[in-house]
């Protein structure tokens, strides 16, 4: 599986910005699917996930309320809608696949579980 990472950018506080990651393969909708972030000097952090078919969703406490994570399985895509964004928001973003069809909640970094990683996109989000 090969992903990438798009729609990252320079943004106001409280502005909004979509990601998106488009998948390779035809095993996508069969996986689980996650969002990470990572800021300089920072360890890799989990932002969101979604399961195989979308029917569950997990944030980060950070982003609950903020940002909604979606799929759509036709598209071999999955998106991270984020709203309401602060400066701590910015990081580089990265999707990653992970084999099992639910994201398990207690997974740990780095790798958090995920078994494909994609290059991220960085998103900036200034005061």
């Amino acid at each position: 599986v090969q992903l990438q990472a798009s729609g990252g950018g320079l943004v106001q506080a409280g502005g909004s910005l979509r990601l998106s990651c488009a998948a390779s393969g035809r095993t996508f909708s069969s996986y689980a699917m996650g969002w990470f972030r990572q800021a300089p000097g920072k360890e890799r952090e989990f932002v969101a996930a979604i399961s195989y078919s979308g029917g569950s969703t997990y944030y980060a406490d950070s982003v609950k309320g903020r940002f909604t994570i979606s799929r759509d399985n036709a598209k071999n895509t999955v998106y991270l809608q984020m709203n309401s964004l602060k400066p701590e928001d910015t990081a580089v973003y990265s999707c990653a696949a992970d084999r099992s069809p639910y994201y398990s909640a207690q997974s740990a970094p780095p790798s958090y579980g995920m078994d494909y990683w994609g290059k991220g996109t960085q998103v900036t989000v200034s005061s």
